[in-house]
C-alpha cells in the first residue's frame, strides 16, 4: 500500500482498526474499504470479489463433490484429521484472542460469564441476549475518551453513509418477518444476519452460525465441521464457509451463492456507511466501551464453540487428542506455515486414520 501511495502507514492502521471495530469480516472489510477510496462503490465490490471468489469456487466445489459421491475410506479420514486440525486452530484462536482482549477483570468477566452461559443455555437467542448485555456492561465500565483520528476517505456522497446505515438494519430486522411468510428467505435470512452481528470476524463466525435454527435443523454437526475444516485449509476469508454450507443446505450451487452473498453484504454496507464517519464514532467514549464488551463476548462465544460443536464433534479417542496436541506444537511451537500443516494432516489422515 505504501509502495503504490494509496495509504500511509497511519492511515492503513487506523483502517485496520475500523474493520476490527465493525460487525463482518475484517479482512475482507479491508479490501472493501481499499477499493473504494481508490475507485468508489465499484472499486468495493471489485476488490471482494478479487480477494473472495478463489475461496468461494473452492468451498462450493468440495462441497459438491463430498454430496455428490460415497466417501471413500481415505477421504473418511482426511476429513477426521482436518477436523482434528479445526480443534487445534480454534483452541489457538481463542488463546491468541483472550490474550489480546482480557486485558482487565471487566473484560475477563464478560468473556467467562458468555462462554458459561452458553454452555448451559445454547442457541441464538441466549447469544444475542448475551451480546447485548456486554455491550451496555462494557458501556457502562469500559467507555473511554476517543482519540482524533482523520477522515479515512476524504469526499464521497453525502447520501451513501444513511442509505447504507437503513439498508443495513432494515435488512437484519425485516428479514426475519419476511422469511416467516416466504420461506425461500429463511437461508438470505440466516446468513444475513450471522454475517451482520459478528464481531471479531473469523472464526468467531463459528458459533453464530452453529446457533442458527436453519443451519440446526438442515445440516448435521458433521457437515458444519467438515465445512470449517475446508474454510480453514482454503486460503481467503473464514466467512466463505457460508459457501460450503449453502451448498450442504439443499445440494444447490446456487444456494451457495446467495449465502456467500448474504453473510458478506452486511459487512459491505457497514463498512460503506461508516468510512466518513469513523472520527466521529470513535470520539463517541459510551459506543466504544459498548464494543469492547461485545468484542470481549465474542471471546466468550468461541470458547463454547471450541467444545460444542468443534471438540465433541472431532475428538472421539485418546489416539484423536493426542493428534491435535501435535497439530497444536506444529502451530504453535515449530511455527510451521499453516499451508504445510494442513498437507501434513491430510496425508496422514488418509495414510493411518
Amino acid at each position: 500500500m505504501q509502495q503504490r501511495k494509496w495509504f500511509t502507514e497511519v492511515e492503513y492502521t487506523e483502517l485496520l482498526a475500523l474493520c476490527h471495530f465493525l460487525p463482518g469480516p475484517a479482512s475482507s472489510q479491508v479490501g472493501m474499504a481499499i477499493g473504494y477510496r481508490q475507485q468508489g462503490v465499484l472499486g468495493s465490490l471489485i476488490a471482494f470479489v478479487g480477494f473472495t471468489l478463489p475461496s468461494v469456487l473452492l468451498m462450493v466445489m468440495a462441497a459438491l463433490l463430498l454430496q455428490s459421491s460415497a466417501l471413500t475410506e481415505t477421504l473418511n479420514g482426511v476429513l477426521h484429521a482436518m477436523k482434528l486440525l479445526a480443534v487445534a486452530v480454534v483452541a489457538d484462536a481463542v488463546w491468541g484472542m483472550a490474550k489480546k482482549i482480557c486485558i482487565t477483570r471487566v473484560k475477563t468477566a464478560i468473556t467467562l460469564i458468555t462462554a458459561v452461559t452458553m454452555l448451559v443455555v445454547p442457541g441464538l437467542s441466549s447469544q444475542l441476549t448475551v451480546i447485548f448485555l456486554a455491550g451496555l456492561v462494557g458501556a457502562v465500565f469500559l467507555a473511554q475518551s476517543g482519540s482524533s483520528v482523520q477522515p479515512l476517505v476524504e469526499k464521497g456522497s453525502s447520501w451513501l453513509s444513511p442509505v447504507c446505515l437503513v439498508v443495513f438494519a432494515g435488512l437484519l430486522l425485516g428479514l426475519p418477518w419476511l422469511a416467516s411468510y416466504s420461506p425461500s428467505l429463511e437461508l438470505v435470512d440466516t446468513f444475513y444476519r450471522a454475517g451482520g452481528l459478528v464481531f471479531g470476524g473469523g472464526h468467531v463466525v463459528l458459533p453464530m452460525l452453529q446457533a442458527e435454527p436453519l443451519v440446526q435443523s438442515a445440516i448435521s454437526s458433521e457437515q458444519f465441521l467438515t465445512a470449517y475444516s475446508f474454510a480453514q485449509a482454503v486460503p481467503g476469508p473464514m466467512f466463505t464457509i457460508a459457501s460450503y454450507l449453502g451448498v450442504a443446505y439443499q445440494g444447490s450451487w446456487m444456494d451457495g451463492l446467495i449465502a456467500t452473498a448474504a453473510i458478506f453484504l452486511p459487512g459491505w454496507l457497514i463498512v460503506i456507511a461508516t468510512l466518513s464517519l469513523w472520527p466521529k464514532i470513535k470520539s463517541i467514549s459510551l459506543l466504544s466501551g459498548a464494543m469492547q464488551g461485545v468484542v470481549a463476548a465474542t471471546v466468550g462465544l468461541l470458547v463454547a464453540a471450541l467444545y460444542q460443536p468443534v471438540f465433541v464433534s472431532a475428538v472421539l479417542s485418546p489416539s484423536d487428542m493426542a493428534i491435535v496436541l501435535s497439530v497444536w506444537a506444529l502451530l504453535c511451537i515449530a511455527k510451521l506455515p499453516v499451508w504445510s500443516v494442513v498437507i501434513a494432516v491430510a496425508t496422514f489422515g488418509g495414510v493411518f486414520l
